[in-house]
């Protein structure tokens, strides 16, 4: 696959503001500029991902001639900026913390600190690559939860929002859970297992339905998972499909199972559930499609469908529910030439979008004695180390009378280091690496906090110098504005 140049993957005021900030003299400030995602009803937790994309847009930026020249027939940009741009390069620093941890609004998932500049410019395609499949990965967790330890593929490529969105959406549900794609593209790229029956079209291409399934069973003995809904599902489909599993079991070959693809899953599921059963055929699965999602998968589990591999596409690789995560991307510090720091804070009047200042981490608190994650609080990087051998005090990060105490405990730094001075300084895991990790970071959790129906809500607080941080600022803001 041709490698694309995505440096003007980006949204015009970034580089505006970047000829602006050369001609002002500010291209040797660096900026702190945090990634993260707000509090909504659709939100309880979410699973980062997408990083490995942004080191390899980051590692990879450079202005062409084509680009150049694109830029300049704009005539909107000094001559000194476009030198400027021939030989740009990232320089900066990458904070984030690893694709599949568990985080939650507020938090920053990613932090850049680098010339204001370059720090700009990657703001719109960070944005673009991990909202996305954060989202996609989130879904696909909460998909997976759902069919409590049954096979669940992806089946989404027809239906995602272009051939990106298809394959990235790919990977990220490998991420949050699925056991494998159709998407044939993901699979090569990402080394990610491939799967797939046959479509109604195969059935109709012959002159009956049991021909159907004999033929492909006779292409895919070892393999033969029957779609017996093109027709009707009960008093054809599935004896068809018993009738050809006679046949391949009586030349020593084990039938794969059904496919059902519409109508009603609960009760087609028991009815042929019991015909394969009494035909012998008890070993064999049977596989569910059709505009599934997390709630539907949930409600077939309680009616007690005997469903055990599900086919999720729509759904899951649109995120129909919830279509975009409203990820930012918000300056938090500026540090001079001198090196002097300057918090920096965005108010608002919705609570919500209020940003916590400076350079930040996240702390994850784990109780000792089991093994789960209890609460997350930032703090600043500036901030003396915890004496874990003390109780912990968290305070609510704004009703403040509100505290808890932990005594036997552990903390986890979320954050990794990824790039330093422009260089990758993280070992990048691998696709099925990132889900090993990513299956114990769920598990890590209490079910509470993971079921669909008002999961409990996890703590996220302030550390006392970062709420004092905070508080301070938007007391001097004020006051400015009083005076």
């Amino acid at each position: 696959m041709e490698t694309r140049n995505l440096t003007l993957l980006t949204d015009l005021y970034q580089l505006t503001m970047m000829n602006g900030y050369l001609k002002y003299d500010k291209n040797e400030e660096i900026a702190v500029f945090d990634v993260f995602f707000r509090q909504n009803e659709m939100i309880t937790y979410s699973l980062a991902c997408g990083l490995e994309q942004v080191v390899e847009y980051v590692l990879n930026l450079n202005f062409g001639d084509e680009e150049i020249e694109y830029l300049k027939s704009l005539k909107i940009f000094s001559q000194e900026f476009l030198d400027y741009l021939r030989t740009f390069k990232f320089t900066g620093d990458i904070y984030a913390v690893p694709e599949g941890t568990v985080v939650f609004p507020g938090e920053p998932i990613l932090t850049v600190k680098a010339p204001i500049l370059q720090a700009q410019l990657i703001e719109t395609a960070i944005l673009n690559i991990m909202n996305f499949q954060t989202l996609i990965a989130t879904k696909s967790a909460k998909i997976c939860y759902a069919a409590k330890g049954d096979t669940v593929m992806e089946f989404g490529l027809r239906r995602a929002q272009a051939p990106d969105a298809g394959i990235y959406g790919a990977r990220a549900a490998i991420i949050g859970g699925c056991n494998s794609t159709s998407n044939v593209l993901a699979g090569k790229m990402f080394d990610i297992p491939v799967s797939g029956t046959h479509a109604h079209s195969w059935v109709m291409n012959f002159k009956d339905e049991y021909t159907a399934f004999s033929e492909y069973a006779k292409v895919y003995p070892d393999n033969a998972l029957l779609l017996v809904d093109t027709f009707d599902t009960l008093n054809q489909g599935v004896p068809n499909a018993i009738k050809v599993f006679d046949e391949l079991k009586a030349k020593g070959h084990k039938p794969r199972g059904i496919r059902l693809d519409s109508g009603d899953l609960a009760y087609l599921s028991k009815k042929a559930r019991d015909m394969l059963d009494k035909a012998g055929h008890t070993d064999t699965i049977i596989c569910a499609s059709g505009d599934l999602d997390e709630y539907s998968i949930n409600s077939l589990k309680n009616q007690g469908a005997k469903i055990n591999s599900w086919g999720v596409g729509t759904r899951l690789i649109t995120s129909a529910d919830m279509p975009a995560l409203g990820g930012v991307y918000k300056l938090s510090a500026i540090i001079d030439k001198e090196g002097n720091v300057t918090p920096k804070i965005k108010l608002s009047n919705n609570t919500a979008k209020i940003t916590n200042p400076g350079f930040k981490n996240i702390y994850r608190v784990y109780d000792k004695a089991t093994g789960k994650a209890e609460a997350d609080f930032i703090f600043l990087r500036s901030e003396k180390p915890i004496d874990t051998s003390k109780p912990l005090v968290l305070t609510h990060p704004t009703e403040r009378w509100k505290k808890i105490t932990f005594e036997n405990y552990e903390l986890r730094s979320l954050h990794v280091d990824v790039i330093k001075d422009g260089k990758l300084v993280y070992d990048l895991p691998n696709l099925k690496e990132i889900r090993s990790y990513t299956q114990k970071e769920l598990e890590s959790f209490w079910d509470e906090y993971k079921r669909l129906d008002r999961p409990h809500l996890y703590k996220v607080d302030l550390s006392d110098e970062l709420y004092e941080l905070k508080r301070g600022l938007l007391e001097k803001i004020r006051g400015q504005k009083q005076n």
